[in-house]
């Protein structure tokens, strides 16, 4: 059976027409019956799409047709279904959202993989830098790499105030990270801007370098921003994570089936199977009864019909 292609992509290049770049987006991509998420800003395009080979090479010669958009990068994956359920074509302020004002020119240095892999051979001294998400981190991450404790990437500014306390910080070589690199892009000009004057980004993000150093400086898996919601990357390491109800190390992540609560955690097949992919007792109950109270109404309407 044919593997399911992933790209995953961005580009900070001015759209001046932000309606009309939408609607071919759309159209060619409705016309492919590709699946993914587009978001397209004045500041440019970020997305992720999965197809069959063909689809997807179709649509890459589509982008890089573009004025503007002739040297995209992609970063590319395989799965056996798609990660995907539809298509979603999107306008945005911002296709990543720091809701800061910034030249992006005064970005980061670019590492590239083999760069970065070489200073850990060396044990230069510098600091790692992790720019996603706390629960992204808890999953997978670089080895001695530093928690930015962020809930949101809105929130990097916050962890920026804290970290240039320790002036230290402010004299050494830092390399940040992100999945892609977009956040980087954004995270590292926000950080010259704020003063520090020794700021790298991984080129192509931990995709790029776990294509091409499997199994070398990453430990655990990596989170997406699919319905996998995560994925090995070329990697054969263990999880990193444990069940929150039994402790056994497990790197299945889900959103509580609770709608009220929809935590993102992390549970064993086992007990995902035992609470029903509850989070917790409490919340198992609650959706016990929502499904009771479901079915009852259901069954309501279809006795209401078959008496009419």
């Amino acid at each position: 059976m044919e593997r399911i292609q992933i790209i995953l992509f961005y580009k900070f290049q001015e759209i001046k027409n932000l309606e009309y770049f939408a609607r071919k987006q759309r159209r060619f991509c409705d016309q492919l019956e590709v699946l993914g998420k587009i978001l397209i800003a004045k500041e440019g395009i970020n997305g992720s799409i999965s197809g069959s080979k063909e689809q997807i090479e179709k649509y890459k010669n589509f982008l890089l047709s573009i004025s503007g958009f002739n040297d995209i990068r992609f970063k590319e994956e395989s799965a056996l279904e798609h990660p995907f359920t539809k298509m979603h074509v999107r306008i945005r302020k911002e296709i990543v959202t720091l809701k800061k004002s910034l030249n992006l020119e005064n970005k980061g240095k670019y590492i590239t993989p083999k760069e970065f892999f070489d200073l850990h051979e060396t044990r230069e001294d510098f600091i790692i830098l992790d720019a996603r998400n706390d629960y992204e981190y808890k999953l997978g991450r670089f080895k001695n790499a530093i928690n930015s404790n962020i809930k949101t990437f809105r929130e990097f500014p916050k962890f920026v105030n804290t970290f240039k306390k320790n002036k230290e910080n402010k004299k050494k070589k830092i390399i940040m990270y992100c999945t892609g690199g977009i956040r980087c892009e954004k995270a590292s000009a926000y950080m010259i801007e704020d003063g520090f004057t020794n700021i790298y980004q991984l080129e192509g993000g931990i995709i790029n370098f776990c294509q091409q150093f499997p199994n070398t400086l990453w430990d655990g898996k990596c989170f997406v921003f699919d319905k996998r919601l995560m994925t090995d990357i070329n990697q054969s390491n263990k999880p990193i994570t444990h069940c929150e109800y039994c402790n056994l190390l497990s790197d299945l992540y889900r959103n509580c089936k609770n709608l009220e609560c929809d935590k993102l955690f992390i549970m064993c097949v086992k007990c995902q199977e035992k609470f029903h992919g509850c989070c917790s007792e409490k919340c198992l109950r609650e959706f016990e009864e929502y499904a009771r109270e479901r079915a009852m109404r259901k069954k309501i309407i279809k006795n209401s019909q078959s008496t009419n």
